[in-house]
């Protein structure tokens, strides 16, 4: 059975088993979703509440790069 993209993602930056929560493992989870919703803007571009959700996404993933 073949694990999603986000399991793999948490799996891969994760600082011990249990961790979901650390900003390593946010950052590449946003890292992904700002990816995705970047390509659907590219065909949706008058999409304007999903525009704001990128750049919201953005904006807290470069808090957490801060961080």
């Amino acid at each position: 059975m073949a694990e999603n993209t986000e399991t793999v993602d948490i799996k891969q930056f994760q600082l011990h088993g249990k961790d979901t929560g650390s900003a390593d493992v946010q950052v590449a989870l946003l890292t992904r979703r700002i990816g995705e919703l970047t390509e659907h803007l590219k065909n949706h571009a008058k999409d304007h509440s999903s525009r704001r959700g990128l750049l919201k996404m953005v904006a807290q993933r470069r808090s957490l790069l801060d961080y």
